[in-house]
């Protein structure tokens, strides 16, 4: 439905972890805490070779507060109200010599639309094997 860019609040050895494309967003997502603050849950950051003694009680898992400005967080608060909308992340890039997160605000496919989808792919598969044979 809508994308935001969002500021991400790391370490020094993070930083560098991230700008080597260490990060994986895979079942993260975005927490809220009312309007003063969002987190991103669950992203694995992995922990930086170089700086493994300065990181020594280091937890990959850790939620790490996003940077938003106050109309931002409130848009996203009202919008994670609506029935049926998630937040998560969708990229992590530079921009600069800052690392920004794509976040998106979406809604989840109804059954009927995933029926459909399956109903699409399932086609194509036929098809593709037609062909081929």
């Amino acid at each position: 439905m809508e994308t935001i860019e969002a500021g991400l609040v790391l370490s020094g050895p993070e930083v560098k972890s991230v700008k080597r494309g260490d990060i994986n967003l895979k079942g993260a997502y975005v927490n809220l805490q009312g309007t003063v603050a969002a987190f991103l849950v669950k992203a694995h950051i992995a922990p930086y070779k170089p700086a493994v003694v300065a990181q020594r009680n280091y937890d990959p898992y850790q939620d790490r507060q996003l940077l938003l400005r106050k109309k931002e967080l409130k848009q996203i608060f009202g919008r994670s109200k609506e029935p049926g909308v998630t937040i998560i992340p969708l990229k992590v890039y530079r921009r600069g010599g800052l690392i920004k997160l794509a976040i998106g605000i979406a809604r989840g496919k109804k059954q009927f639309d995933k029926r459909e989808t399956i109903k699409k792919r399932e086609f194509e598969r036929r098809k593709q094997r037609l062909v081929d044979s």
